[in-house]
């Protein structure tokens, strides 16, 4: 079975019905604090609560709407919370039917309806009754025909003589406990039996379940611990299969030791496969003692506490739990909490997660997204986030919207432009999802500007139709808007586990070189990655990526991107003894810059058309990317 619909109908901040579809595998709540979206869980939760707990029972008084309670009071009636709807597959209704004795349950799901009385009814369990009868004997439908009561139908059976007639109908009897109806019986028995039995069952988890790095045990048997910590600290104790009881009144630790290192080492494992920030760590268990003096020559245990410690074997240091980050303590306490429910085979889960990896850092929250889409193959899974880097931008399609109105909370499966506040998670991820793959790919050459870009993308792509070295396919051109920008990108791309190369202009200016050459001394990136244009023309102190252009090449690409200037020819720009062809061309034209960007747009518009490059031009360019190639290896 799989929850793929609910309906709230009256549950504290949720004044009217709210309806959203689940999804198979995740679905996202995301909305701003206080907006309804622990309240969405805790309902949800309440429906099939995967143990007897009083704080996951409906409660009229904590849970109904407060300016409703009175009205609701005074009526009498036992009202709707929360309507649960199933998908159920072949294998499920096939196993009804074979158990009915014939085909005559066909629904593809059915709804549970809990109201706050705790008393559930169902809707869509429909069963075609005369084919369960006649099932049980062809004749069985006619002989219960005109009886009224349940008590005509256990007579029926003392008094039938045929032993085959009379079997059919104790079979009947089953269908008839409570009253006599010809329908409702047997779908009573449909629901009971099994829609009921096999219903998932809820796991609610927040930041409160988090373990505390010491227990005392006897405050744990007596139920002296806050609430919260006890539900973890008795799942720990039942995952290592220790009796609490025993434990206490043992002086000997060496069995229980052996069960909690078991523990450990299995919850180690699987924490680290998906907790990358430090993988030098591990959980340690040890039992500890607190002793009083009876007399001079003997002493009584008073206390057996549990120490939880983290071991960093790098620095080889322990430290308390709590000693360690809110986002581990909250990593680790769930695999306690979430392994209790691993244990159980013969129940199927959903897990309800409340603002899962809160305290995480952005690169653990991704690790945590890739621990949960794992624990999707085998579980339905809800959980609230306000953090877009817990929204995968590929998978929009399972958010659903919580907003606070005037008139109570309200779930929305569409994205909605009029709250902003709401949408903000979703804009960021997206928005980092596009800063991540519009322009980065793995291997990426860093350059000043647009231009830049331009002209290696259609030089290349001239180089590669004649068969001439080109940009390597995976490797990407990313302009950063500016040489004292490029230290950044390298420091905030070399963080993300990328490859860099830097092809720069000579004029990086003094600051821009200053940081360029703290990240090479820092190794955060190599020198032979850091290319320059100039070193790619004999005799060139300083080169940008124009003056790669045979003269006359850009010059003509000069001229037909400005039309508001005069034509200018080699013999213009003779007088000016700067070796750059950029700073000649401004001088000529006495300004302080032109727009770059032009002469290149020319280029791509225009290259094997009204523009054809001589083959000095195409040596430089294919030397300058050969260069690259070669230093995006090293």
């Amino acid at each position: 079975m799989k929850l793929t619909k609910v309906d709230i109908h009256k549950f504290k901040c949720f004044e009217s019905k709210q309806s959203f579809d689940v999804e198979s595998d995740v679905t996202v709540l995301v909305g701003m604090n206080e907006s309804g979206k622990t309240s969405i869980l805790q309902a949800v939760a309440k429906t099939n609560y995967f143990q007897d707990d009083p704080a996951f029972k409906f409660n009229l008084t904590h849970d109904f709407p407060r300016k409703e309670k009175k009205k609701v009071d005074r009526s009498g009636e036992d009202p709707w919370a929360v309507t649960c709807t199933y998908s159920l597959d072949q294998d499920f209704i096939k196993q009804i039917n074979n158990d009915l004795g014939t085909n005559a349950f066909s629904a593809k799901s059915v709804s549970v309806i809990h109201k706050y009385s705790g008393k559930i009814t169902f809707e869509g369990v429909s069963v075609d009754s005369e084919k369960v009868l006649t099932a049980i004997h062809p004749t069985l439908p006619s002989r219960l025909n005109g009886l009224t009561k349940l008590a005509e139908l256990s007579s029926l059976a003392e008094e039938e003589e045929d032993d085959g007639i009379k079997k059919a109908i104790q079979s009947a009897l089953r269908f008839y406990e409570n009253k006599w109806n010809w329908a409702d019986p047997i779908h009573e028995y449909v629901a009971r039996e099994w829609i009921s039995a096999s219903l998932p069952k809820f796991l609610y988890y927040d930041e409160y379940y988090a373990l505390p790095s010491r227990i005392s045990i006897e405050d744990l048997q007596a139920e002296r611990l806050e609430s919260a910590e006890l539900k973890t600290a008795k799942a720990l104790f039942d995952l290592a299969e220790i009796n609490i009881n025993e434990l206490v009144k043992s002086d000997d630790f060496e069995d229980f030791k052996a069960e909690l290192e078991a523990t450990e080492a299995t919850i180690t494992e699987e924490l680290f496969e998906y907790w990358s920030t430090n993988r030098n760590l591990e959980i340690k268990f040890d039992i500890d003692k607190k002793e009083k003096s009876i007399n001079a020559n003997q002493v009584r245990i008073v206390e057996h506490i549990l120490d939880i410690r983290v071991r960093n074997n790098r620095a080889k240091v322990s430290l308390p739990l709590k000693n360690r980050s809110k986002g581990f303590n909250w990593f680790f306490s769930f695999l306690v909490w979430f392994k209790k429910i691993q244990e159980d085979q013969d129940s199927s889960y959903v897990l309800l997660l409340d603002e899962p990896g809160l305290n995480l850092h952005a690169s653990a929250q991704a690790d945590l997204l890739n621990f949960i889409e794992a624990l999707a193959g085998d579980y339905q899974i809800l959980f609230t986030t306000h953090s877009p880097f817990m929204v995968a931008a590929d998978k929009l399609h399972r958010v659903r919207t919580v907003l606070e109105t005037d008139d109570g909370s309200q779930v929305s499966e569409s994205l909605q432009e009029k709250d902003p506040n709401t949408l903000f998670p979703l804009q960021a991820a997206l928005g980092y999802d596009i800063a991540q793959n519009l322009y980065i790919s793995k291997k990426n050459v860093l350059v000043e500007g647009v231009s830049d870009l331009i002209y290696l993308e259609v030089i290349s792509s001239l180089l590669d139709a004649a068969g001439r070295t080109s940009l390597a396919d995976d490797i990407t051109i990313v302009p950063v808007g500016g040489m004292e920008k490029i230290a950044t990108f390298v420091s905030l791309l070399r963080g993300s586990k990328l490859s860099i190369v830097c092809l720069l202009d000579s004029t990086v200016g003094q600051s821009g070189q200053a940081k360029l050459d703290r990240l090479i001394g820092d190794k955060i990136i190599k020198s032979q990655r850091i290319l320059h244009y100039r070193d790619h023309l004999k005799g060139a102190s300083e080169a940008d990526v124009e003056d790669l252009f045979e003269p006359q090449d850009y010059i003509k690409l000069f001229n037909g991107a400005f039309s508001e200037y005069p034509d200018i020819s080699i013999e213009d720009l003779a007088e000016f003894s700067k070796d750059r062809m950029v700073e000649k061309i401004n001088s000529h034209l006495g300004v302080k810059r032109f727009n770059h960007y032009r002469p290149a747009n020319y280029l791509a518009k225009e290259s094997g058309k009204a523009v054809k490059l001589g083959s000095t031009t195409l040596d430089h360019f294919e030397a300058v990317i050969r260069a690259v190639n070669q230093a995006m290896k090293k």
